[in-house]
């Protein structure tokens, strides 16, 4: 996993939503930026896709940049394309950029192993959480809350440190090509 404090390694990506390209410079907010690592066709995004759609409005609004990425091998994975993309984060309501990391180096700088990962950068764009949205899983009859995502950028909105016990996110893997 990335180590806490890291700072978030640079990229530039296309957006499916809106036919442009951004870096993290233009994405980030003035209190950090959440990059979520998730994808089309994993039940463990489409389990919390309304909570993402629902905390991106939120926290934008409360100055975080938040971003999603897919990463997954298109070829492969088809239901992961671009034009697929824009359309779920139409469908799911997404006021955030869904970005498509095509080399999927994005995904290999930050560590990121599955979808959904969540990774939390503070105003300086250090590391200051990185793990899963909350205990909600597939069937398990848990509520999706947000509630530890939710909890570390509260903190950083407050000006205090985020707690250090991070449960990493579980979901599928990432889908990577074949070399």
């Amino acid at each position: 996993m990335l180590a806490l404090g890291t700072k978030a390694p640079e990229f530039e990506l296309y957006d499916t939503v809106t036919d442009k390209t951004f870096d993290l410079e233009a994405l980030k907010g003035p209190k950090g930026i959440l990059i979520m690592f998730i994808c089309n066709h994993c039940p463990f995004v489409k389990h919390v896709n309304s909570e993402i759609a629902k905390l991106g409005e939120e926290y934008q609004a409360k100055g975080f940049g938040i971003v999603a990425v897919s990463s997954n091998d298109v070829e492969n994975y088809p239901d992961d394309s671009p034009e697929l993309m824009k359309k779920a984060a139409q469908k799911e309501g997404y006021t955030f950029p869904y970005l498509y990391d095509e080399d999927q180096s994005v995904a290999k700088a930050y560590d990121a192993a599955c979808t959904p990962d969540f990774f939390l950068f503070d105003e300086n764009l250090e590391l200051a959480y990185r793990g899963q949205l909350d205990d909600s899983r597939p069937g398990n009859e848990k509520p999706v809350t947000g509630k530890d995502l939710r909890n570390a950028m509260d903190a950083i909105l407050a000006g205090e440190k985020v707690a250090d016990d991070q449960k990493p996110s579980i979901g599928c893997n990432i889908k990577w090509k074949q070399s």
